[in-house]
């Protein structure tokens, strides 16, 4: 059976708001078609098919070179400082990271609150729960 789903829920998905959602379909950006009771929805490969063309449109920025390839542009939302080490929460759309860095790069970086910053995420062991 083939996931769908909501408008609202798809924007929570994209990390947008439903109207910015709803603009793309009515700009043609993004498949939709109405259930039963007349609401919108998204087919799921559709939905993964633009999430990925929309990560690959970018910001217009040039990329970093990294080769960590998760990458989760946010606001810092907390800088804890320690003797040595510190931990800085990242609000990146749904999600929320926490990094635990040097108290010295923390200072290097000038991280603060409210600023915008990139969290790249390199694992080597990557667990994926199904919804």
């Amino acid at each position: 059976m083939q996931a769908s789903y909501s408008i609202g829920r798809a924007a929570r998905l994209l990390g947008v708001s439903p109207d910015t959602v709803r603009r793309w379909a009515d700009a043609g950006r993004i498949p939709t078609r109405r259930d039963e009771a007349g609401k919108r929805i998204v087919e799921g490969t559709d939905l993964a098919a633009f999430s990925v063309a929309l990560a690959a449109e970018g910001s217009g920025e040039e990329a970093a070179y990294t080769s960590a390839r998760n990458a989760f542009p946010g606001i810092i939302t907390a800088v804890k400082l320690g003797d040595v080490a510190a931990q800085v929460e990242i609000q990146a759309g749904p999600h929320r990271l926490v990094s635990l860095l040097t108290r010295e790069a923390v200072e290097e970086l000038g991280l603060a609150v409210g600023m915008e910053a990139v969290a790249r995420v390199k694992a080597t062991n990557v667990h994926i729960d199904r919804a």
